[in-house]
């Protein structure tokens, strides 16, 4: 389920009522042949290329661009998301990649499950997803994910882009910085702050215009 950068930049309508997290991103999956850019999260590219490649969890892996650049770096990686759909393509992405054999792929709904073992790099690049969806919870588990030496790496929006006047879904809400940090609830002196960071990234509007959006990124390393 994640928002990685993509091919169309209205935003998605929410789930229907009755209708599941993994049915909801299921379907939203089968509208195109592929709904993502293909392409690796830049900040992702930036601030993981300077790290020793080990063990990676790509949490909201969608259609396996993460995934499959990590890969392709050396980095053993479990990619895991809610749908299905994605996970076969991202099997699809991986095999053409020629890298199937570094990435192993798991369903996992985050809310209710969640991928054991310890990692060297946890990433969750713009984990959102409409409805209820314990988002504070889940990138707890994620840096309880992180083996000692290892990195948590957390991208999200920060707000809506700057062409949504009023806001489809009122409900989600886009914490700062230094919010996702706090509510990471880190162990006093176990982990490092690396980065705390907010940004104004250009992303085209539906009318192929140029807008922007807000966006925040925490990168921290545990100690111990």
């Amino acid at each position: 389920m994640p928002e990685h950068e993509h091919t169309r930049t209205s935003p998605a309508p929410a789930p229907g009522p009755g209708v599941s997290r993994a049915e909801y991103w299921d379907e939203r999956y089968r509208e195109s042949d592929r709904i993502w850019s293909g392409r690796p999260n830049e900040i992702l590219v930036r601030e993981v290329a300077g790290l020793t490649p080990g063990s990676a969890l790509d949490l909201g892996c969608g259609e396996g661009a993460d995934a499959v650049w990590l890969a392709r770096g050396g980095w053993t990686v479990t990619g895991s998301d809610v749908s299905e759909v994605a996970l076969g393509r991202a099997a699809e992405h991986a095999a053409e990649a020629g890298v199937a054999e570094r990435v192993v792929l798991r369903r996992h709904d985050f809310a209710e499950s969640f991928p054991e073992g310890e990692f060297d790099l946890v990433s969750a690049c713009f984990l959102h997803s409409y409805g209820e969806f314990p988002r504070e919870a889940v990138l707890r588990s994620a840096a309880a994910a992180v083996a000692p030496g290892g990195t948590l790496l957390v991208v999200g929006h920060a707000g809506w882009p700057s062409w949504v006047e009023e806001p489809p879904h009122p409900g989600v809400e886009f914490p700062t910085a230094e919010e996702v940090l706090a509510r990471l609830e880190l162990a006093e002196g176990a982990w490092e702050v690396l980065l705390v960071e907010e940004h104004v990234k250009v992303q085209d509007q539906p009318d192929g215009r140029p807008g922007t959006r807000p966006d925040n990124v925490v990168k921290v390393r545990r100690l111990r």
